[in-house]
């Protein structure tokens, strides 16, 4: 099964937002979601679906295991907890959210128990979330070369992460985007106004069409209709190499989400 290079992201959604979130992108033609234990939003995203009229085996649906369930004797149960507020018997994609802080479990501890899950059927495929170069090589170890489908990681025309992305296209690791528009601050770059402009595009069009011709999967957000379809026409822009060599002058190692004690020191 391959991961969908497009799909919707539930971040900072909760309650009715983000039941009128999955439900308007499901109806605009969007089949990958993505969640997380952490989001405390996946009963509400289990409801959207189930009340979509989209079946099931349609969607391709991700949520993430969370750094208190880590342990071997925690992270089955936590998962079996996110499918019956999901209202699945599987997830698509299951990942590692965040490596464990201070190593307080060790990688292969989660990693093995991550691959049981994948074995007993409760998820399609597997994969991490914020792991460095370092905490990659540690996990392939465990499952595998071919066993990890993505590293989600933040990426965005601000913070390019070319030494992190370069290693795992040699692993054969989709990278997926997260925070690809930087909590809206790309929106107002002059640099990708002008180049969507020239393409009579928007901003976030360019800077997801920028992350999807680099080969990443994205998962932007948007608690608006009318931004959830404008979103998915990125697929349909083709950037030249003007415009990539412009969008790669942008680079500043611009991160969003670096929470202390959570996140590994990037390589």
């Amino acid at each position: 099964m391959n991961l969908p290079s497009f799909g919707v992201g539930t971040f900072r959604l909760t309650g009715q937002t983000v039941i009128d979130s999955v439900r308007n992108a499901l109806d605009v033609g969007y089949r990958a979601i993505d969640t997380a234990q952490i989001y405390g939003n996946e009963a509400e995203v289990g409801q959207a679906i189930a009340e979509s009229g989209v079946p099931r085996d349609e969607i391709f649906l991700t949520t993430k295991i969370w750094v208190d369930n880590h342990a071997a004797d925690a992270l089955l149960p936590s998962l079996r907890e996110s499918l019956a507020k999901l209202r699945t018997d599987h997830v698509d994609l299951l990942l590692i959210h965040w490596p464990a802080p201070g190593s307080a479990v060790p990688l292969r501890e989660y990693m093995e128990a991550l691959a049981e899950a994948k074995a007993l059927g409760l998820t399609r495929q597997i994969g991490v979330s914020n792991f460095n170069i370092a905490l990659t090589r540690q996990a392939i170890e465990v499952v595998g070369k071919g066993g990890i489908a993505t590293n989600q990681i933040e990426l965005s025309p601000y913070l390019q992460n070319t030494a992190l992305t370069a290693f795992l296209a040699e692993q054969g690791i989709t990278v997926t985007s997260y925070m690809t528009l930087a909590y809206g601050k790309v929106l107002k770059d002059p640099v990708l106004a002008a180049i969507a402009a020239k393409h009579q595009a928007t901003v976030a069009q360019v800077a997801l069409a920028w992350a999807l011709q680099l080969g990443y999967a994205v998962i932007p957000s948007s608690t608006k209709r009318e931004n959830l379809a404008s979103n998915l026409l990125a697929r349909e822009l083709v950037l030249d190499a003007q415009d990539m060599a412009a969008i790669a002058a942008l680079d500043r190692n611009g991160r969003e989400v670096d929470p202390p004690g959570l996140a590994p020191a990037w390589d």
